[in-house]
């Protein structure tokens, strides 16, 4: 009987450096076809919905340096269904999707979950202009908090663990540009 492959989760956001569960082990890993954006409209975490926030996404083109989990052995339903909760219940905009990462340090391409928005949902923002992303984040808060601190802790999570994002960089220059006195 063939072994089963362990469950991979791959973060791009907040799930890097919170996963909200202890995976067997982590690594980092490049993603292609997508990049790391502020393309998905947020009601909830980051916003509200008369004044919706913005939160990155899994935009089509490009590569995306992130994290890679694999889920200890036992751990795989209970996982799931906590990533559900936390990725679908207050973003309908993404579905679940199996993508192909390369672990860092040259191992083999491995099958990983991870969340990708339907690029024709409403909430789907596509690519916006920097002035437009940085006027919604700097104005949007929701349960979790000013959408401002979001970008902030993400360019500074990000950067801790030496993964460059120059476009992240760049929107929070402007937001703090604006914040100056």
């Amino acid at each position: 009987m063939a072994e089963t492959a362990p469950l991979r989760v791959f973060g791009y956001g907040s799930l890097m450096w919170r996963p909200g569960f202890e995976p067997a082990a982590r690594t980092r890993a490049l993603l292609r076809g997508h990049h790391r954006a502020f393309c998905v409209r947020t009601v909830h975490h980051r916003g509200r919905k008369d004044r919706p926030g913005i939160v990155l996404g899994l935009a089509p083109g490009g590569v995306c340096h992130g994290m890679l989990f694999t889920v200890r052995a036992g751990d795989e339903d209970a996982v799931r269904a906590y990533l559900h909760e936390r990725e679908l219940r207050w973003y309908p905009v993404y579905g679940e999707a199996t993508v192909t990462v390369e672990p860092e340090g040259g191992a083999a391409p491995v099958e990983a979950l991870t969340f990708l928005p339907d690029t024709s949902h409403p909430d789907f923002l596509g690519a916006l202009p920097d002035d437009e992303i940085v006027a919604v984040i700097r104005d949007a808060h929701g349960v979790s908090g000013a959408n401002a601190d979001y970008l902030r802790e993400t360019v500074a999570h990000l950067e801790a663990m030496g993964i460059e994002e120059p476009d992240l960089v760049r929107l929070l220059g402007r937001l703090e540009a604006l914040s100056a006195p």
